[in-house]
């Protein structure tokens, strides 16, 4: 693997990082099984690339990308918690709504961001390399998200987001709405992912309303991988694991597809079966060193 391929992998693992904290929100604190990430990934880009095409400043088109992935982690939660559907069901349904709402938002199934500024230009008018700016400006945000949660979960309302999750009654008998909380944490979640997405299609110069196919297998690849490689004791732990192991993830993706057996080598559509492996070999290994450690 080349320099240049790695760099490239460390900025995909960083801007993925954000979504990998979101999907770490849901699955592990609230245990809510959530795959509307699939397409607030794709929403989040498309209302970043509609609204820097239309003037508005690319930092300020992140944050509608962030209200506008809030609302659909809302939506997911508001349908589980207040019609009592299943919240796997009730996240496939939002992520088949937000594959029309996205094209509706772009008129198209795709934007193309030329010749407007983005969030890179800004880095490369301060002197920074055009092949350094995606990885400092991806390591600011990845920095930035990841202070943030570690902070908001040490607060009041982190703490009630906490306790939801690991035991809802006790959290109940104390007065607290678990159903508001729900609402919020996953609304969160999905703000982070729209984010993420927000900040590719820009890295990309274009949004694409497909950009979030395997979007959750990615994030949950890259989970498991951080809590074997880097473990999960304490929370702001936990956090810092999903985000590195997120670029664990993408660094073993691009080391995977440069390998070459002979006559043989992977191309990009066995992405799937290599993300398949790496999450096998990651669960596989703490039960293999449990049992060495026993002989």
């Amino acid at each position: 693997m080349t320099l240049y391929a790695a760099l490239g992998a460390v900025e995909q693992g960083l801007v993925y990082g954000i979504m990998v904290i979101g999907v770490y929100l849901t699955f592990r604190i609230l245990d809510f099984p959530d795959l509307t990430v699939d397409g607030s990934l794709p929403l989040g880009a498309a209302i970043s690339a509609v609204a820097i095409t239309s003037g508005i400043n690319p930092y300020f088109s992140l944050l509608l990308a962030l209200a506008g992935g809030f609302c659909a982690g809302m939506m997911t939660a508001f349908l589980n918690t207040k019609f009592k559907i299943l919240h796997l069901l009730a996240s496939i349904l939002t992520m088949i709504a937000l594959y029309s709402i996205n094209i509706r938002i772009m008129s198209g199934p795709n934007v193309a961001l030329l010749g407007v500024d983005t969030v890179f230009d800004s880095v490369i008018h301060l002197g920074i390399p055009a092949h350094y700016a995606g990885l400092v400006v991806f390591g600011c945000f990845a920095v930035i998200v990841l202070s943030f949660i570690i902070w908001f979960l040490s607060t009041e309302l982190g703490q009630a987001i906490l306790a939801t999750g690991d035991n809802p009654q006790m959290i109940r008998s104390l007065g607290v709405n678990t159903n508001t909380i729900i609402i919020l944490g996953v609304g969160l979640s999905n703000g982070l992912v729209a984010l993420s997405g927000a900040l590719v299609a820009q890295n990309q110069g274009a949004a694409d309303v497909g950009m979030g196919i395997g979007t959750i297998v990615a994030g949950l690849a890259s989970v498991i991988i951080g809590e074997t490689v880097f473990g999960c004791n304490t929370m702001a732990r936990a956090f810092i694991a999903a985000l590195l192991g997120s670029v664990v993830y993408r660094l073993a993706i691009a080391l995977a597809l440069g390998m070459e057996f002979g006559d043989f080598r992977f191309n990009p559509s066995d992405l799937n079966l290599i993300t398949a492996v790496l999450v096998i070999v990651a669960l596989i290994t703490p039960n293999l060193k449990k049992r060495l450690i026993q002989r």
